[in-house]
């Protein structure tokens, strides 16, 4: 629920000895997808997010660094069948309970640091906001060039607690039972950047 400021590509250029410019690759938002997933006890809940804008730093189709920016308006819900079930369930992720949307309607990461592992892998570190609150998370990352046109894939877990999502925690509540909903969730993100030159 990514990828970076041209803060600090040091580490990088020097873990791979590049010295070529980085290139920033806007990212397609029409291509690009975010699918998430949460668990709670009794049962398992996943959808979709619209990736909002986002940009790759590439140098010899190298990753260099990046950022993205996810509407948290946009939030779906795909396993649920019934229309007023599911309307409910959007509108309590995007409540005070948990997201609270409407004051923060928007989600960010930004890489800080990025080391390759060859054949086009990467663990990629970087902050991750959610209502207000930074945090820093690390994740593995594949990333793919082909016909001047960047793919990056990445499973992102994210610890809610740390982000002041309280509702049905465990790290805030005892006594919770089968109502308890896991802290952490999961975000399955591609990015896709425009071919070179648009």
């Amino acid at each position: 629920m990514l990828l970076f400021s041209a803060a600090t590509f040091s580490h990088a250029q020097t873990a791979v000895g590049l010295k070529a410019k980085a290139e920033r690759q806007e990212v397609n938002t029409e291509k690009s997808t975010i699918d998430w997933r949460g668990e709670k006890v009794t049962g398992k809940h996943n959808g979709t997010i619209n990736l909002q804008e986002g940009y790759l730093m590439m140098a010899n189709e190298t990753l260099m660094g990046g950022s993205f920016t996810v509407d948290m308006n946009s939030i779906e819900n795909l396993d649920i069948n019934d229309d007023g079930s599911r309307g409910k369930l959007v509108g309590h992720l995007k409540s005070e309970d948990f997201f609270y949307v409407e004051k923060h309607p928007k989600a960010t990461f930004i890489i800080l640091d990025v080391k390759e592992n060859g054949n086009g892998s990467y663990d990629v570190t970087g902050n991750m906001t959610i209502r207000g609150k930074i945090n820093k998370v690390t994740f593995p990352a594949k990333v793919e060039t082909s016909e001047g046109q960047t793919t990056a894939t990445a499973e992102i877990t994210i610890d809610r607690s740390l982000y002041d999502v309280k509702y049905g925690s465990g790290s805030f509540f005892d006594g919770l039972g089968d109502k308890m909903i896991h802290d952490d969730f999961e975000l399955t993100v591609k990015l896709v950047t425009n071919e070179s030159g648009l």
